[in-house]
């Protein structure tokens, strides 16, 4: 080759490399849209449904399985009994939870007594303390004395103590217990050391330490996590639970209620709902009831948003559906007093009762959770109907039913606009790919009539569902819309919240934990990125004057918060190669001064565990910045957050 030749071939690959250069960067505009789109303060929240012993044995910080013994057609489950002890219900001292237990000691070699296996164990700290209560009477008219013992796994006894039940009448006896090991699997047991009988009923064991200090309190470090996400709004108490296997085991709040104690247990619609992870030990006690609910939305700042029964159970599980309506609507009613109504009525003395004469503020409620049909929206109807009338200012949410589209997701969608509901609840569990192919979804919405409430999503990463980065990466993408789209989407919540690592039904979950330790997923940091950064109005994000959709790998959105003086960007590269992006905010009329960069970034299978909770952190970084004009080298395969100062 002539020096000549190899000059221009020099000449040639310099100026091929320019060009390729130039086409991978991507010129991206940011504007303010002709119609302001404000973002609603409570757009991001939580979902709790009390599903992987999300309740019982997770959030509720109660620490003793079936303490009242309450099981249905089984109330010693989760009790190991021994020497002579009998099941009994005449003259309990609680009339919605009858059943209680006597302990007989005749001098049998083995002792009398009980030992409560907890939720997949008790979990303790070494040095914290626990506070026991139980109330007893004792048979004989004696003083009966009985030992209270904190059981290690290996069958160590780590806390002791004795008390007299020296009273013939139902009182309350308590102490306080300190183990001297950290053991997640220990035991409860009550041993009755003195002769004769002795009855005992609603054994509780908690920690003094819960969320706030409250008692009858959440565990701390799931209530912790929930408010470190900044929800601004919390639905509970799920989804298919208020519906039920039956109209009998349906959710009734009014059973939720009032003193703790004789709150009667129910049966959770998840304990044989998947025959590979058989649950016949999950039941509800209800002492997460729906006044700790609202104190706990309090104590989180996110607002209230209680379901109730529609009158129709489970569908997937069976047809029935109620023929009167009256007590189901009389129940929604109630509650709307129960949380907002003067100490003086009905059901907001029985708030007022339970420690809190202020009103909580309700501003809106669902009626119904996934059905499907013409029985929902007639009776939907009739339950708008009762509620504008009353309480006019209450926001009502209708359904979808459980498909993200399709016949039945049509008719109801046309039947929701038919009665005027406030926001339609919409439901889609999917795979990566419709999460990326739909991050347009609302971009073509209406903006007449319901908004939308994104009430339950989740992307499966398939087959095994793992809480993967890919997943979170999907789904960050996909929220780019629900943000370009605020002014269509009102509110939108992951689901489900929590897993217990030995007693789940679904995956994935936004939060696993075992008896002592919890873990923050890579979906949990997608949600708080967004909740964080939500800001108070969405602008238009165009590549080539068109939505940020996918092009070439990339999803955009883009939000001014004017509370903070910010201009955030959120982005997603799910391409396997870098992406250099200008974007250009000139438009805007507004100098940026400063800003940082958040990024979510790592191998697409990967996901946090009890064991490695910080392999998927969001990590913190400087960047330069123009007046108006921000170049980013966006690496392969991640999620960044630009704070704009």
């Amino acid at each position: 080759m002539t020096t000549k030749n190899l000059f221009i071939l020099m000449l040639f690959v310099a100026f091929s490399i320019q060009l390729r250069a130039q086409e991978n960067v991507y010129k991206i505009e940011i504007t303010k849209p002709k119609k302001e789109i404000p973002i609603q303060s409570n757009m991001y929240g939580v979902f709790f449904e009390d599903i992987n012993f999300a309740a019982d044995g997770g959030l509720y910080a109660e620490l003793v399985k079936n303490r009242s013994f309450e099981f249905l057609n089984s109330p010693t489950m989760g009790w190991l009994t021994y020497g002579k002890v009998n099941v009994r219900t005449e003259d309990a001292p609680f009339e919605r939870n009858p059943h209680y237990l006597r302990l007989n000691n005749t001098g049998l070699l083995t002792g009398t007594g009980i030992i409560n296996e907890g939720f997949r164990g008790i979990g303790l700290k070494k040095g914290e303390r626990y506070n026991l209560s139980f109330y007893a009477r004792n048979i004989d008219s004696k003083e009966g004395k009985v030992r209270v013992e904190l059981i290690s796994s290996g069958m160590d006894i780590l806390a002791k103590d004795d008390i007299a039940v020296d009273s013939d009448e139902w009182q309350k006896y308590t102490l306080t217990l300190t183990p001297s090991q950290t053991d997640a699997h220990s035991k409860l047991r009550i041993d009755l050391r003195s002769f004769g009988a002795v009855d005992i009923e609603h054994v509780s064991l908690f920690p003094e330490k819960t969320f706030k200090g409250r008692e009858n309190g959440m565990r701390q470090d799931l209530a912790q996590a929930l408010a470190d996400l900044d929800p601004g709004i919390f639905r509970f108490p799920g989804g298919c639970i208020i519906e039920g296997n039956s109209l009998a085991t349906r959710y009734q709040w009014k059973n939720s209620v009032g003193a703790v104690e004789n709150r009667p247990t129910n049966e959770n619609r998840w304990n044989y709902e998947f025959q590979h992870r058989f649950t016949p030990d999950y039941f509800q006690s209800y002492g997460l009831g729906f006044f700790e609910y609202f104190q706990l939305c309090e104590d989180l700042g996110a607002d209230a948003l209680p379901v109730v029964n529609c009158g129709i159970a489970c569908q997937y599980a069976t047809e029935e559906v109620a023929e009167d309506l009256t007590p189901y609507i009389q129940d929604a009613l109630d509650l709307i007093e129960f949380a907002n109504g003067p100490v003086d009525s009905k059901w907001g003395k029985v708030r007022a009762e339970m420690g809190h004469p202020e009103s909580f503020n309700l501003k809106m409620i669902g009626i119904g959770n996934e059905q499907w049909g013409e029985d929902f929206p007639e009776h939907l109807k009739q339950f708008i109907d009762a509620i504008n009338a009353r309480y006019p200012d209450m926001l009502v949410i209708g359904s979808s039913g459980p498909s993200a589209d399709g016949e039945r997701f049509d008719y109801l969608w046309s039947k929701m606009k038919e009665l005027d509901a406030d926001l339609v609840d919409e439901h889609y569990y999917k795979d990566p790919d419709w999460f990326l192919s739909n991050a347009g979804r609302y971009d073509n919405y209406s903006r007449k009539g319901p908004k939308v409430f994104a009430g339950e999503y989740a992307c499966h990463d398939y087959p095994a569902k793992k809480n993967s980065f890919y997943s979170a990466l999907c789904e960050a993408a996909f929220m780019t819309g629900l943000e370009r789209n605020a002014d269509v989407v009102h509110l939108a919540t992951y689901a489900p919240l929590f897993a217990h690592v030995d007693a789940w039904q679904w995956k994935p979950d936004m939060i696993w934990f075992d008896n002592l330790r919890s873990v923050k997923s890579a979906n949990y940091y997608v949600q708080q990125l967004y909740s964080l950064n939500k800001g108070t109005e969405a602008l238009q994000v165009k590549l080539n004057k068109e939505n940020v959709i996918g092009q070439n790998g990339l999803y955009a959105s883009a939000v001014i918060d004017e509370n903070k003086n910010q201009l955030i960007i959120k982005v997603a590269n799910t391409s396997k190669e870098s992406r250099t992006v200008d974007f250009d905010f000139s438009k805007l009329k507004q100098e940026v001064k400063s800003g940082g960069q958040i990024i979510l970034q790592a191998d697409l299978e990967v996901e946090n565990t009890l064991d490695k909770p910080n392999l998927i952190v969001p990590k913190k970084q400087s960047i330069e910045t123009s007046q108006n004009k921000l170049n980013v080298v966006l690496k392969p395969e991640s999620f960044s957050v630009f704070i704009l100062n």
